[in-house]
């Protein structure tokens, strides 16, 4: 199958540069950084001191720092909290104008495979070629049953591990100390884990953000985001069982291959 290319408008670039760089990033961040090499993509996060996800990201080894790929709406935000932490550490925090590129459904020639699944494609910062579109993008990133927690709204809501960071090659528990690292260490450890973001299906366009999914009359979750016939919902692990609905109509939930393979959801 021929892959297809395409810009994503909703994501944005900062540069991290400087000596201290990787360290001050390795400290504040989900990720192992300081072992990111030049040319090398990694997933991660920033969490806010409580463990709750600020901002999702991937980050980009090069020879003198790191690129973040976020969502654009929130690099001022990223920037900003950067520099609140950034104290006596040597380093420079510059927005970087290139695009973020996306290949699909397998990784084109120059992109690196998407460090979350491979079944996503591939990444790549800078101009190419493109013949797709980010939306035709986004349907296959739902269709994989990946979450864009970006998209999502209220991210300081959602804990990291809610969104499936641990399981998509998110979080490193052997790196030490991060932001937000006790609670997030502390869920995995004890099985903490009541809701995940997972896909579900349906007729029709999607329900409003906020949507309640209920199992008969108990609330199971809302609906976080999505397209006609399926969307994104975080959703209780305990109340998957049975009829599920929203806004009135049947849903049902779509658990990926990749999550029943990789953790136990329930």
């Amino acid at each position: 199958m021929t892959n297809r290319i395409a810009q994503l408008p909703d994501r944005a670039l900062i540069r991290v540069a400087g000596p201290d760089a990787k360290p001050f990033l390795h400290n504040l961040l989900t990720q192992d950084v300081e072992t990111l090499a030049s040319g090398e993509v990694r997933f991660g996060a920033m969490l806010s001191p409580p463990g709750r996800l600020l901002f999702d990201l991937f980050l980009w080894g090069e020879a003198d720092g790191v690129v973040l790929d976020v969502a654009a709406d929130r690099r001022e935000a990223l920037m900003a909290r950067l520099s609140m932490y950034r104290l006596r550490a040597q380093v420079e925090i510059t927005a970087d104008d290139r695009p973020v590129m996306v290949s699909w459904p397998g990784v084109a020639e120059g992109f690196a495979v998407d460090p979350r699944l491979e079944a996503l494609g591939g990444r790549a910062l800078g101009e190419r070629s493109a013949d797709g579109e980010a939306d035709a993008w986004d349907a296959h990133r739902l269709a994989v049953g990946v979450p864009d927690p970006s998209a999502h709204g209220g991210l300081d809501a959602a804990y990291p591990i809610e969104a499936n960071f641990d399981l998509l090659n998110g979080i490193d528990f052997q790196k030490g100390c991060f932001v937000g690292q006790e609670t997030t260490s502390r869920m995995k450890r004890r099985g903490g884990i009541k809701k995940r973001m997972l896909p579900i299906a349906f007729e029709g366009p999607p329900p409003a953000p906020g949507t309640e999914v209920l199992n008969g009359e108990l609330r199971a979750g809302e609906v976080l985001s999505g397209r006609d016939g399926g969307a994104m919902a975080l959703l209780r692990l305990d109340r998957l069982e049975g009829a599920l609905t929203a806004d009135g109509r049947a849903v049902t939930v779509r658990q990926p291959g990749w999550m029943v393979d990789g953790a136990e959801p329930a």
